[in-house]
């Protein structure tokens, strides 16, 4: 399948290279790579598929894209793909990178350090980046550990896709977000900066995340499933804290998303002039009036419904008793849900809640997204366009393009015809490096 180097062969022996944590990725020499490619989707939006292409690479970007096969002068520098279907680098517009849910979670959140947490994610973005997703939008984790994973990849310390992190979520005492359901002295030793009451206070926590290194301002609008608390899922920040936040968040030049899942709290925070909504279980007419109007993103994360639903319908259910009713609740109308919101033309930005459901299963998103009334191509470009505009990263990801990153994944079938070809990856290069070339 490729032809890059003979440090390329060593590294691809044995095929699952994800399922190997101790390969490096591998660049080739002289700065210049050739990537022959069979058929190209480099602009998701316009869904043409090109033929005959190759990429130029120089350094981290993408320099040309020329006709026909073209073959390096320096030997090893060209890679095939010329049996393969490329097309960019994946995004996930809603991770959490540090946790993934298991019956021990609620122990996990005693014992485990924010430095064990750290190495978690190295292992998490690592398995992430080797399914195809070359950015992230990390959505709610502890700063610390959070923020450190984020520099440690753009430093090239740890492999692992681009990270644009919230840190903590901005939670009310009590709400969603907030540490539930341990005796009350731990309570107050788990309880982050970012947990607030009345609309100073939470202008207060908003600046504080910023100030830690947030890169996004993510907000807890409503009552969580996961939360272990019998609280619902209706609206809990106040409609004056909500417009104190994103205020605070939009003068802080970040953009303020928002878990939620009830009506209520979905309309509240599109009215205060929030960004985009998380899962939006519960929208109705009005939120999808008021997102269209707006221009707001919804990210659905149909995975995080699906999963909650049959672990807590399941034998083997680990949840509490507050965390299985609501999961029972919810879980089971999100896609629904999606439907109506693209039959309404919300415009809509992939996204999995990975860390509910496991990390490296993104791509199976794809499919619960076909479900629910999207095509495939409609849904490729939820994961590349659609998600860049919505991350604001319109020049960094998203396209195969002359002076873009050259962030790019291959499969071996059409996902234009069947969209789970994407859980098949089968090449992954991000910045330049390759770091998955198997020939399954």
């Amino acid at each position: 399948m490729t032809s890059l180097l003979a440090a390329t062969a060593i590294f691809l022996a044995g095929g699952a290279v994800a399922q190997t944590p101790a390969a490096a990725p591998v660049s080739p020499p002289g700065g210049t790579t050739f990537v022959q490619v069979g058929r190209l989707l480099a602009d998701p939006e316009t869904g043409v598929v090109q033929r005959g292409k190759t990429l130029v690479i120089r350094g981290n970007q993408i320099e040309q894209v020329l006709d026909g096969f073209v073959d390096s002068a320096y030997i090893g520098a060209t890679i095939d793909l010329r049996d393969a279907f490329v097309l960019p680098g994946l995004i996930d517009s809603h991770v959490h990178l540090t946790s993934q849910q298991n019956p021990n979670g609620r122990l996990e959140a005693v014992t485990l350090s924010n430095a064990d947490r750290g190495f978690v994610g190295a292992r998490h973005a690592r398995r992430t980046l080797m399914a195809g997703f070359t950015t992230v939008a990390d959505l709610g984790g502890q700063n610390e550990a959070v923020f450190a994973l984020r520099d440690a990849i753009r430093r090239g310390d740890v492999p692992g896709p681009r990270v644009i992190a919230s840190g903590s979520s901005v939670s009310i005492h009590g709400g969603h977000g907030d540490a539930n359901g341990y005796r009350d002295d731990v309570l107050h030793l788990l309880s982050s900066e970012s947990v607030c009451s009345g609309p100073e206070d939470c202008m207060r926590a908003v600046r504080t995340q910023v100030r830690s290194g947030a890169d996004i301002i993510k907000i807890t609008a409503t009552g969580g499933v996961l939360s272990n608390t019998a609280a619902g899922l209706g609206q809990q920040f106040s409609d004056a804290e909500l417009a104190a936040i994103v205020d605070a968040g939009h003068r802080m030049g970040r953009q303020v998303t928002a878990h939620a899942h009830g009506g209520d709290g979905i309309n509240s925070f599109l009215r205060a002039g929030g960004d985009s909504i998380e899962h939006g279980t519960y929208l109705d007419d009005e939120s999808i009036r008021l997102m269209r109007r707006e221009g707001v993103y919804l990210v659905p994360t149909l995975m995080a419904g699906d999963y909650v639903a049959r672990v807590a319908s399941g034998p083997d259910n680990f949840f509490t008793p507050a965390q299985t009713a609501k999961a029972l609740e919810a879980g089971p109308l999100m896609l629904a849900m999606a439907g109506r919101a693209h039959e309404g033309g919300v415009r809509i930005a992939f996204g999995t809640d990975s860390g509910v459901s496991a990390h490296g299963d993104n791509a199976q998103e794809f499919a619960l997204l076909v479900r629910a009334g999207m095509t495939p191509l409609e849904a490729i470009q939820s994961a590349t366009v659609n998600a860049a505009t919505h991350l604001r990263l319109e020049d960094e990801a998203g396209r195969i393009a002359p002076g873009m990153p050259a962030d790019l994944i291959a499969v071996s079938g059409d996902p234009l015809a069947d969209v789970t070809e994407l859980e098949r990856v089968r090449f992954v290069m991000k910045g330049g490096v390759v770091y998955r070339g198997d020939d399954r």
